[in-house]
């Protein structure tokens, strides 16, 4: 029953929030905006919208749109130098995860000096102080899959080292974010399934987790039952407002659980296979090792009742063995159609296992530290043939 509950962040949470966000109080009088390279925020209009709140708040802006999918360190520091340039006081992430993560990193080395490799901990990066607090970060998510905007988190790849860490700290929390689910209607069907399973796994890491506690549990349950009633739902008709309504809502609550308890190794084993594939989606990612990933726990039986919980929560009303919360994960799968994605299919080779292993305990080896029962490489090398297609 001991636990801290930090969550700074305020959150204009519904349908047309975005539209009254002209209406407080923001961090600055002039913003970069961050959003990705692939132009969907201004297909779509999202940008013009942001675009006509700053205006009518009185605020300048900058754009910065140059983000990849698997953000990394290079696109941080050339949109830090940006903010630089040209005085921004503050930082607009609009987008997903790789969008809100990198305004983030970006914030901190827009305040401060050498590279941001200086200031990450893990791997090879040197975990140094960061003299200055970073620039304030405005998060509007246009997609319903890491909980960026409820949380201090960023995730970035070093290319030059192939590590893919995340990093933050409370001074990286978004002090205003916009969840409009509005915002998510235009996501197509497969990253709407990504998306949706990588909030579930940030839930149901958050609940395995040996820091878990009564108010991260609480958080996570909610969330896997949303998911569990709305996100095929979402998938197969994308207009559905209310099932788009509820997965927003079930990723913002693991975003807390994120803050509260934490991920586990499963985000390190794909984060390694990312950063050295970085074509392949994170969510794509999670759901191919999911299946050896929780079937090792429940053969463990290291935390049998609380897979029990959470096949409950995810639609299995009679679950009774661990084993159940696998089913369940699968049947899920099938509904959203993604349970044939294959790893070769984005270059990946069963004879690089052990090096992929060895990089998910290098360079995110902390998260192996707070799975319920320790993994071993041979563990991980056994979970990546299971899974291999």
């Amino acid at each position: 029953m001991i636990y801290q509950y930090y969550i700074p962040t305020r959150i204009l949470f519904g349908k047309g929030s975005l539209s009254t966000l002209h209406e407080q109080q923001l961090p600055g009088k002039k913003a970069l905006i961050v959003t990705s390279s692939g132009g969907s925020a201004r297909r779509y209009g999202y940008l013009g919208k942001l675009e006509h709140e700053l205006d009518l708040a009185g605020a300048g802006y900058v754009l910065f749109d140059k983000i990849l999918p698997n953000p990394t360190k290079a696109g941080v520091m050339e949109g830090a130098a940006l903010a630089k340039a040209e005085g921004c006081d503050f930082v607009v992430g609009l987008g997903g995860g790789s969008s809100i993560d990198s305004a983030k990193a970006i914030s901190i080395m827009a305040r401060n000096p050498g590279d941001y490799w200086d200031y990450v901990c893990g791997g090879t990066a040197k975990c140094q102080p960061i003299p200055h607090d970073p620039l304030p970060v405005v998060a509007v998510t246009t997609t319903a899959g890491t909980g960026t905007e409820a949380d201090p988190w960023t995730v970035t790849t070093n290319t030059d080292t192939n590590e893919k860490i995340g990093f933050g700290y409370d001074k990286t929390f978004p002090v205003l974010s916009v969840v409009d689910h509005e915002l998510m209607m235009s996501i197509p069907a497969h990253l709407t399934a990504y998306q949706g399973f990588d909030a579930l796994f940030h839930a149901t890491e958050g609940y395995i987790n040996n820091t878990a506690n009564p108010m991260s549990d609480t958080f996570a349950l909610r969330s896997i039952a949303l998911l569990g009633q709305n996100l095929a739902r979402a998938v197969k008709n994308g207009a559905d407002e209310e099932a788009r309504g509820n997965v927003a809502l079930a990723n913002t609550l693991s975003g807390f659980v994120e803050v509260l308890s934490g991920c586990t190794s499963e985000h390190s084993i794909e984060h390694a296979l990312s950063a050295y594939h970085p074509k392949l989606p994170h969510g794509a990612g999670l759901i191919m090792i999911c299946l050896a990933y929780y079937s090792h726990f429940a053969k463990a039986h290291s935390c049998d009742a609380r897979m029990v919980d959470m096949a409950k929560a995810l639609g299995h009303a009679d679950a009774r063995e661990p084993m159940d919360f696998v089913k369940a994960m699968a049947d899920l799968m099938k509904e959203c159609g993604v349970d044939e994605l294959k790893m070769s299919d984005y270059g990946i080779e069963h004879t690089n296992f052990g090096k992929y292993a060895d990089n998910a305990m290098s360079a995110m080896g902390g998260l192996f530290s707070v799975d319920p029962s320790p993994l071993t490489r041979n563990d991980v090398i056994g979970m990546l043939h299971e899974s291999y297609r």
